[in-house]
């Protein structure tokens, strides 16, 4: 009897190569589809406008009978911050641990979408099956409790999915990774790893956790007269716990300042994620009843965002705290990458009103280095690597980390957003593209800005825009009032009458030259126009401002 031929499992990324940020990969087999992840990336200096950029899901939307849920590693926005924008569309049902489901439960209350959403929450070592696909959660340690790494099983071989990840033994809360359990897949045969790349540039292990909690602790024994504003990410649970418990230890108030800090820690503390002493939280309206060295602020915006707590301290524009010269501030994270002005500008700011700003040795990262990645590598015993989470220099690195632990050089795959890859034991190549890419958040409209707007956004940030008015008489074209310019943001008009009067006398001869030529067609006359002019200001101010000709006929 003739054995079945065994399919291949396809992996087609969706965002999260090539970019911090926007995590989502489809898993398909025949006529199966699963998902990992759904994450939302900030926008870029050149994105004029634009809050968020999430995934486009297009290839989902066209097959949606075929998918069977939504899979979450943890709870960061570049991993769940999408899923309020996708959903409209997309609704699947979502499986991920308790804190994860519970910060994903807080955005979907946040739109009304709660009650339309399937949710199931998810323990470690525990598998959920979904036809062909059964998905195992394993325990891993990142900045954030309750992060994940999957062992997808297919019918063509098992896919593990670290997530992003790092090793570290003495975790805060909870247990270390579950080394054993990658170790027990390895050694059964493992199809591909899709692993962490975002410190594959940094040799060595990264630091545990614990030691933050250490220099914190130095921090507060040497400044125990000062008021301590401690800024960090809202999701780190860990390092907020540790903040709090030196704060106890040197029996002070804590306050939690910033609306996501304040949304992940009522969430941490309601499901027992974080414990905080009794009578240590205060409310900000009581900190004029205590004195600097009895208070801690835990705040928001330590990457410099604009709108964040410490950054509207630093501008002075924060309704209940004032920089004092007697502060300590903790700057404790590091600049994303792009966010590194933004810090250096609060991180000024603050030092002018005098403050003491400390941000040596307060951070360790989340995610796995050099050594670390190795250890996976050599546990999991892949044939297949593809490393994902990073941008292209980081995949690269992984690439060649990969390839010192023995994997062949044809097996390692350094994939693009939308491109297919087909796998299975014996042969994997990329077999085609689907569509991908960003999809730009603006206010309520998802996608409604695209590519000529924000080029259109650019050209009016950079050179302006000049508007001529002309009133035609209908039937007859006779030109009976204009050309008026107006302009905005290319020069100051009061300063700039003679170029002005110039530049009206340029689009009267145009137009009076189309009307010469009893030219009716009106699309023609504004094309000339912006011809005519657009040469004259090159020529003049070898400047090129957005030109908007309006024709009105009376």
């Amino acid at each position: 009897m003739k054995e079945e031929k065994i399919g291949k499992v396809k992996m087609i990324p969706l965002g999260g190569l090539e970019e911090i940020g926007m995590n989502m990969t489809a898993f398909e087999y025949e006529d199966e589809i699963i998902v990992v992840d759904c994450g939302l990336s900030f926008p870029d200096d050149d994105m004029l406008g634009i809050d968020l950029v999430i995934p486009d899901t297009t290839y989902l939307k066209e097959n949606i009978e075929k998918v069977k849920g939504l899979i979450i590693t943890h709870g960061h926005e570049d991993h769940i911050g999408a899923i309020p924008y996708i959903f409209d569309e997309i609704n699947i049902p979502i499986y991920a641990t308790k804190l994860t489901m519970a910060l994903i439960e807080g955005k979907l209350k946040e739109r009304n979408m709660q009650g339309n959403v399937r949710r199931k929450v998810v323990k470690y070592g525990q598998s959920i099956i979904l036809d062909s696909f059964r998905i195992e959660f394993i325990r891993t340690n990142h900045s954030i409790s309750d992060a994940a790494a999957l062992a997808i099983y297919t019918p063509a071989g098992v896919i593990v999915h670290t997530g992003d990840f790092k090793i570290d033994y003495t975790p805060v809360f909870g247990d270390a990774i579950d080394l054993a359990r990658f170790g027990e897949l390895g050694k059964k045969g493992v199809l591909a790893l899709l692993c962490d790349s975002t410190n594959a540039e940094r040799p060595g292990f990264t630091m545990s956790e614990r030691t933050v909690g250490k220099t914190i602790e130095h921090i507060f024994s040497e400044n125990t007269k000062s008021r301590i504003i401690v800024a960090t990410f809202a999701s780190n649970v860990d390092r907020v716990q540790q903040i709090i418990n030196c704060a106890y230890q040197y029996g002070r108030k804590v306050i939690i300042e910033g609306r996501s800090m304040v949304n992940i820690i009522t969430i941490a503390g309601e499901l027992g994620y974080l414990n905080i002493p009794e009578n240590t939280l205060i409310d900000i309206e009581l900190m004029k009843n205590y004195t600097d060295d009895q208070l801690v602020l835990i705040t928001t915006g330590s990457q410099g965002e604009s709108m964040a707590a410490l950054s509207r301290m630093a501008a002075s524009i924060h309704k209940k705290v004032t920089i004092k010269p007697t502060d300590i501030v903790v700057l404790s994270s590091h600049p994303i990458p792009g966010n590194e002005k933004a810090v250096s500008r609060v991180i000024n700011e603050l030092s002018m009103k005098g403050a003491k700003v400390i941000f040596q040795d307060t951070h360790v990262s989340g995610h796995a280095c050099q050594e670390e990645i190795k250890l996976i590598y050599s546990l999991v015993k892949p044939k297949y690597a593809i490393p994902v989470h990073g941008e292209y220099r980081h995949l690269k690195a992984q690439a060649e980390l990969a390839e010192t632990m023995g994997i062949p050089k044809e097996n390692i795959f350094l994939l693009s957003a939308g491109d297919v890859l087909s796998m299975n034991e014996e042969s994997a190549e990329v077999t085609g593209t689907v569509t991908a890419g960003g999809l730009l958040v603006d206010g309520l409209g998802v996608g409604d800005v695209g590519n000529i707007v924000l080029r259109d956004r650019q050209n009016l940030a950079e050179n302006g825009i000049i508007i001529v008015v002309v009133t035609l008489e209908r039937y007859s074209n006779e030109l009976l009032a204009g050309p008026d310019i107006v302009s905005r943001g290319f020069v100051y008009v009061r300063e700039s009458e003679n170029l002005m009067e110039e530049a009206r006398s340029v689009v009267n001869e145009a137009l009076l030259g189309c009307l010469d030529k009893r030219v009716s067609d009106w699309g023609r006359i504004k094309m000339v126009i912006k011809d005519s002019l657009g040469d004259f200001l090159w020529k003049r101010m070898k400047r090129n401002p957005m030109i908007l000709p309006i024709i009105m006929e009376v």
